[in-house]
């Protein structure tokens, strides 16, 4: 079962962060605000698409659901970084 903390470890492994928050306590449902520089000029979409590549297999095998929000670093600032 994968926790919270992993999933934020595997995304920082693959995809270039500056910040990233995963909340979920029941191993398979989980919540992630994720800023990325890498997200500038891509739509929502794509955006989580690279997420789900950071996090490779384990989206189909250990984790049932992943909602997410994704921000640009400059998104992330205009929101006042409270999401």
């Amino acid at each position: 079962m994968l926790t919270s903390t992993q999933i934020e470890t595997y995304i920082a492994q693959g995809l270039s962060c500056e910040h990233i928050a995963v909340m979920g306590d029941d191993g398979q449902h989980f919540e992630a605000v994720v800023v990325s520089p890498e997200f500038a000029g891509k739509s929502m979409v794509q955006q989580h698409q690279m997420v789900y590549k950071a996090l490779g297999d384990r989206m189909r095998a250990e984790i049932h659901a992943l909602s997410m929000r994704t921000f640009t670093p400059e998104q992330w600032k205009q929101a006042g970084a409270k999401n």
